[in-house]
């Protein structure tokens, strides 16, 4: 085997009030195959990220797959030719960089005949990463819940609800680290109780396909209040996903992307959201998703 293909899918996290604990997988794919042989290493991106990402070893993605290697003792190979074919949007809150730490590390754990599992790849992504919530849904598919506990990632998953997604991607360069910092110390027990219930809510109004329930569910007093504040326009991009019909609307991740979950005309309202992006004066692109069951996968190539 020298050559392997990895599929991991774009991802939403919190879902409102589910603040790093709660992720979704959505159908939107980045496919990167990784192939030994060559002379040095050889990257060619195309997609999203084409003419930013570094096609060098400074490249987050071959970051993951050089440290997997090296966690298990091994020298990573220096003669490799990666080709990233992306979909996922960069710093968009749609989990770009939890798809590229998690295609590294799948591609040199199949390189390397597979000594870890599922688990195992998910706690070396965690540790990469920083956070789980959307490695976990990226590699596992569905709506999942992720706890840290005791070092441990206690995980479940659950089918996603038969909606659509509209999502509005506005030209925002807002770090996750940026996004984190505004977010306040402590808060009170009023409102960490009213995240607590409106996350159950939210799993329920998932697991029943209750869109109006859904809608009460992703209130949400922990971060978006402080969030929204760095999005211009994301506030009339939330009012007009709700004046198409969208009952549940949120920030996707850290943003600075805004979700809609509807039954209908995804298209349409993902395009009334970058519309008034837009009127705010800042440039947005509309797509319409729908949530994936289906995790992360791999396959092995016939070469030459």
């Amino acid at each position: 085997m020298n050559s392997v293909t990895v599929n991991v899918p774009a991802t939403t996290a919190n879902l409102g009030p589910g603040f790093d604990c709660l992720a979704m997988a959505l159908d939107l794919w980045n496919i990167t195959t990784f192939t030994l042989g060559g002379r040095g290493l050889q990257m060619v991106v195309s997609g999203e990220g084409e003419n930013r990402l570094p096609a060098n070893r400074g490249n987050l993605l071959v970051k993951a797959f050089d440290s997997f290697y090296k966690s298990h003792g091994q020298e990573p190979p220096q003669d490799l030719m990666i080709e990233s074919h992306n979909h996922i949007p960069l710093g968009s809150g749609l989990g770009s960089s939890a798809a590229a730490v998690l295609s590294g590390i799948m591609a040199a754990n199949l390189l390397m005949g597979s000594p870890a599992n599922d688990q195992q790849i998910l706690q070396a992504a965690n540790q990469f990463e920083g956070h789980p919530d959307n490695i976990t849904a990226a590699l596992l598919g569905g709506l999942v819940i992720v706890v840290a506990d005791a070092g441990t990632l206690i995980t479940r998953c659950i089918e996603p609800g038969r909606f659509q997604a509209a999502v509005a991607v506005p030209d925002i360069n807002v770090s996750t680290h940026q996004a984190r910092s505004v977010l306040p110390q402590t808060v009170s027990l009023q409102d960490a109780v009213f995240n607590l219930g409106h996350t159950a809510l939210v799993l329920e109004a998932m697991r029943n396909n209750d869109l109006d329930l859904l809608s009460s569910a992703m209130h949400d007093r922990l971060h978006q209040p402080y969030r929204l504040k760095l999005f211009p326009g994301s506030e009339q991009a939330i009012e007009a996903a709700k004046n198409a019909g969208a009952a549940a609307v949120a920030i996707s991740g850290a943003g600075p992307s805004i979700i809609a979950f509807t039954s209908f005309n995804a298209e349409q309202t993902a395009s009334d959201m970058a519309a008034a992006f837009q009127q705010a004066g800042i440039s947005a692109r509309p797509f319409a998703l729908t949530p994936t069951a289906r995790g992360a996968r791999t396959r092995t190539n016939q070469v030459g």
